[in-house]
């Protein structure tokens, strides 16, 4: 006699087959997500280091000396 316990139950399947669709398409836009923060994050460190790396290696400013009324 066989257990109807470990029969395949075809609508368990298919809800089972739902579920993982949903769970994919929200996985996806989850990762399309992340991946754009993450590209815009190493964006604007780019930016921050480039900017910082060129006003330090850019030459000083010479001061003009302002003549005293005197």
């Amino acid at each position: 006699m066989s257990n109807p316990f470990t029969k395949k139950n075809p609508f368990m399947s298919m809800w089972l087959s739902g579920a993982n669709k949903i769970a994919g398409t929200g996985r996806g836009l989850w990762q399309a997500a992340a991946r754009k923060q993450q590209s815009a994050m190493i964006r604007e460190a780019d930016k921050m280091t480039t900017s910082f790396w060129t006003e330090a290696l850019k030459k000083p400013s010479s001061r003009k000396r302002r003549k005293t009324g005197n």
